[in-house]
C-alpha cells in the first residue's frame, strides 16, 4: 500500500501567526494550527470553501485579495475586523502576499492586534529585566571582595579588642557582612548550567507540597488539582524546585504576614493542565504544561506589580526581592514564560513550558 504524500504546508503549523492559503477561486486550500484556533473551525472542514464563506471579510480586504491574484501586489492592513460564523469579531492586522506554492495563489498572514501587543510587551520587558540582571551581577562581583576584607578586618580587630562589650559591636559586622555575601551568592548563582534530564512534574510539586507543609503547618493548606494525564518534562529537577517553590513560599508569607499567623487561614492551589497549540518565546508548540500557582493571599501591590520579577524589588517587609527573578529566570531556561494576575483574595502565577512527547 502506497505511504500517503507529504503535507507541502505542514511547516507552516511551526509559525505562531495565522496563516491561510487559498487559490485562484479564493478557495482555502490549508490553514495552519494558529489559524484553526482564531478562527474556531478545522482546516479540513473548511478545505475548498471561499474565505469570505468562513469569516465575513470586510471590503478593504476583499479587494485587497482582488489586487494581489490580478496584479501581484502585496497589502498590509492595519486594525480590520473580521467576524467569525460563531458570531465572535476580531480586530487583526493583516498581510496578504501572492504565491506560488503546491497550487496555492495567495497568502494571507493574520495578526490578533491583542496578541502582538502582548508579545511586544513581553519582549521589552525581557529585555528590560536582562539587563537589569546583567547590572545587578556585575555589581554582585564588585560588592563581594570588599566584603571579604570587611569581613576579615572585623575578625582581627575582635582578637585584639580587650573588652568583650565591644565584640559585640564587631559581631553585628560579621553577622552583617555573612548575609550580604548570602545575598552576592544568591544574585550570582542562577546562571549555573542546566542539568536536564526527564522528570515528573507532580513529583515536583509534591516535593514543594511537602516543604510548604513543613514550614507553614498551621497557616496554609495546600490542595492539588493535577492532570496526570501529563506526560514528563526534559528540564532540571533542582531548578523547577526552586522556581515554583519561590513563587508558592511568597504567597504563604503574604498570607501569614495579612492573617497573623491565624490556622487554617490561606489556601494555595498547585494546578497543572496541558496547553495546545501555544506560543512560547516566538516559537510555536504542539503541547505544553500550564503549571498555576494560587493563592488567596493579599494580592500584590498595585506599585510593584510591573516590576515585581526585577531583582531586589518586593512587597514585603524584610524581603529580599530575588525569589521571583530566580524563579524568571529557571523558567526561561527551560523556554518557558511565566505570568502573573492578582488582585486581593486571588493571586495567580501561570508558568507554561514546552513539553516533549515521544
Amino acid at each position: 500500500m502506497p505511504e500517503p504524500l507529504p503535507n507541502p504546508f505542514a511547516g507552516l503549523d511551526l509559525l505562531s501567526s495565522t496563516v491561510v492559503l487559498l487559490d485562484e477561486n479564493f478557495a482555502i486550500l490549508y490553514m495552519n494550527s494558529a489559524a484553526e484556533n482564531l478562527l474556531a473551525i478545522s482546516s479540513k472542514a473548511v478545505a475548498g470553501c471561499r474565505l469570505d464563506s468562513v469569516v465575513d471579510c470586510p471590503a478593504a480586504l476583499q479587494e485587497a485579495l482582488d489586487s494581489a491574484f490580478q496584479h501581484g501586489w502585496s497589502y498590509t492592513g492595519q486594525s480590520i475586523e473580521l467576524q467569525r460564523n460563531d458570531g465572535v469579531a476580531l480586530h487583526l492586522n493583516c498581510t496578504v502576499n501572492p504565491t506560488e506554492t503546491a497550487g496555492a495563489r495567495l497568502l494571507v498572514e493574520l495578526w490578533p492586534i491583542d496578541q502582538q501587543l502582548k508579545a511586544t510587551r513581553e519582549e521589552r520587558l525581557l529585555e528590560q529585566q536582562i539587563a537589569s540582571r546583567e547590572l545587578i551581577r556585575n555589581l554582585a562581583h564588585e560588592i563581594k571582595n570588599p566584603l571579604g576584607g570587611i569581613r576579615g578586618a572585623a575578625q582581627l580587630l575582635e582578637h585584639e579588642l580587650n573588652n568583650p562589650g565591644l565584640r559585640e559591636y564587631t559581631q553585628v559586622i560579621i553577622k552583617e557582612t555573612d548575609r550580604l555575601q548570602d545575598l552576592m551568592k544568591r544574585l550570582l548563582s542562577p546562571h549555573r548550567p542546566m542539568q536536564p534530564g526527564p522528570v515528573n512534574i507532580h513529583e515536583i510539586l509534591e516535593r514543594v507540597r511537602s516543604l510548604l507543609t513543613a514550614e507553614f503547618p498551621q497557616t496554609l493548606s495546600v490542595r492539588r488539582d493535577y492532570d496526570t494525564s501529563l506526560p514528563e518534562l526534559v528540564g532540571d529537577r533542582e531548578q523547577l524546585i526552586q522556581a515554583v517553590l519561590n513563587i508558592a513560599r511568597n504567597a504563604a508569607q503574604a498570607i501569614k504576614g495579612r492573617s497573623g499567623g491565624e490556622p487554617g487561614s490561606g489556601q494555595i492551589t498547585l494546578r497543572t493542565r496541558a496547553a495546545r497549540q501555544v506560543t512560547l518565546a516566538k516559537r510555536r508548540y504542539r503541547l505544553a504544561l500550564e503549571l498555576q500557582v494560587i493563592d488567596n493571599g493579599p494580592g500584590i501591590p498595585d506599585d510593584i506589580r510591573e516590576r515585581m520579577f526585577y531583582p531586589l524589588v518586593s512587597g514585603r517587609e524584610g524581603g529580599n526581592g530575588l525569589g521571583l527573578t530566580l524563579a524568571q529566570s529557571f523558567v526561561q531556561q527551560h523556554q518557558g514564560t511565566i505570568e502573573c494576575i492578582s488582585r486581593p483574595g486571588y493571586t495567580c502565577f501561570t508558568i507554561r513550558m514546552p513539553l516533549s512527547v515521544a
